[in-house]
């Protein structure tokens, strides 16, 4: 290898996996990568995580020669660590929706939606961390008197990565931060006094230290320097390239529609989360619980793959001849669904096939986020471009029924691991020096421009309004 070639490693530990990616860090080329599973579930041992990490790393070819490297992972999830950094219990995740009524309380004790919002920039609903510290709380007593520290995600794996075993080494972002319920990402401080009514103590109580985005942290036990590292989706958002004007929509495990802002946004209605990105701008963000699933779903009922389950779906009209799904399997953070279940509507003989099947799965995944989208723009969030990102964006029908449902041009760039992506840029910035985060060229990105449908839009708002409640 040429020695004047410096590598980077971009870490992305997400719900499912946990991605390496090593590339040139000027260039952005992919030298070699690594893959390890993540246990299932809304509840994980940490152990389990750093176990998958290392077996990645081994993957990718070691670290080795790597002259960088940053993490970005899952946002929310509360790993509880007492003052010798031992973890507590099992990693509440995102996707637990158990402190749903904890998450309220909060809001209630804050002033309302708009107090909260006002606060920290979101309402809290069960996803963040702040409920589940206060779930933790009301629930597990003598492990809540325990913590000395919530750490998340990506916050966890760097601090192993670091070697370090002292919890006042732990590091995070203000981007990862923001996820949290207690931090104010516009003053970029954390909000103690929620954290104590989450907690319902005065325990003394440290917090992960706040690392500027393009600065390094800590060092491995070898030297390797460790940037700063983000949440997930403000890692997708710089891995993709997006600029202020850009929303992007990504489906994964869950379906999220966030956007590059110079500005905060501030939602009491909880529906739009004002995060922060990972390089000093705002992401303001709406999360659902249901995307990618679905369509794991589908298959396994059709018994189809992906590329079938999307050929079906373009057989059908739009709108599958009346059938509308509301696709909450998991319950649903928005809107704020918890305990909801998913709900077929306008069933017939005449839409009984596999085709209109197919379709209305994939169009009620997309309504959702044709409603996010929407909700963004209800908050003044500038949309100039839609860039559609995730595994299910693969699927050949996911782009043309986006644009259709959303009414407008969408970009798809080429499929690739954008959240490690993103960890790997933030690697190059902080190693380089840089203005900004490098600008790698990625592959050629597709566009996609259908004939709106609105009327499909409208049934399944109809359906949404009609069982709220349920």
């Amino acid at each position: 290898m040429n020695p004047k070639v410096q590598l980077v490693a971009g870490i992305d530990t997400s719900t499912q996996s946990v991605k390496v990616v090593i590339r040139d860090a000027q260039s952005g080329q992919v030298i070699r990568e690594g893959r390890a599973a993540h246990p299932d579930g809304s509840e994980v041992d940490p152990a389990k995580w750093w176990s998958a990490t290392e077996d990645a790393i081994k993957m990718a070819g070691g670290l080795d020669d790597v002259s960088a490297i940053a993490v970005a992972g899952q946002q929310h999830g509360m790993v509880a660590l007492d003052k010798d950094g031992k973890v507590i219990r099992p990693a509440l995740l995102w996707n637990d929706t158990r402190s749903a009524a904890e998450a309220e309380e909060l809001n209630v004790e804050m002033g309302g939606g708009a107090g909260i919002a006002g606060a920290v920039g979101s309402a809290l609903v069960a996803s963040f961390t702040a409920s589940k510290v206060r779930w933790l709380a009301k629930n597990e007593k003598e492990n809540a008197a325990q913590v000395a520290i919530i750490a998340l995600p990506h916050d966890w794996i760097s601090w192993k990565i670091s070697g370090s075993t002292s919890i006042a080494d732990i590091f995070t972002d203000r981007g990862d931060a923001s996820g949290t319920g207690y931090f104010d990402s516009v003053k970029n401080e954390y909000r103690e006094d929620i954290f104590a009514k989450a907690i319902g103590s005065n325990q003394e109580i440290t917090f992960p230290r706040i690392v500027e985005p393009r600065t390094f942290a800590a060092k491995t036990e070898s030297g390797i320097p460790i940037a700063a590292g983000t949440g997930d989706n403000a890692a997708a958002a710089i891995g993709v390239g997006a600029e202020p004007g850009d929303v992007v929509v990504s489906l994964g495990t869950s379906g999220t529609a966030f956007a590059v802002s110079k500005t905060p946004t501030h939602d009491a209605t909880g529906e739009v989360a004002g995060f922060a990105d990972g390089t000093g701008h705002f992401l303001p963000l709406v999360c659902t619980l249901n995307a990618a699933r679905i369509l794991d779903a589908a298959t396994r009922i059709l018994g189809v793959n992906h590329e079938e389950l999307g050929e079906l779906a373009l057989k059908a009209k739009p709108g599958a001849n009346g059938l509308t799904l509301l696709p909450y399997f998991e319950g649903e953070r928005t809107p704020n669904r918890p305990d909801a279940t998913g709900v077929f509507s306008g069933m017939n003989l005449n839409n009984s096939s596999r085709e209109d099947f197919a379709r209305a799965m994939i169009e009620g995944m997309l309504c959702g986020m044709a409603d996010a989208v929407a909700s963004l723009e209800k908050l003044g969030v500038e949309v100039k471009r839609i860039l559609l990102v995730g595994g299910a964006a693969k699927n050949p029908a996911v782009g043309k029924i986006a644009s259709a449902l959303f009414g407008r041009e969408v970009l798809v760039p080429p499929p690739g691991e954008y959240v490690a992506i993103g960890a790997a840029k933030l690697a190059a910035w902080a190693l380089l020096g840089t203005d900004r985060p490098p600008q790698w060229n990625l592959g050629e990105v597709t566009s996609i421009k259908e004939s709106p449908t609105p009327e499909v839009l409208i049934k399944y708002r109809k359906l949404r309004d009609q069982t709220e409640g349920w």
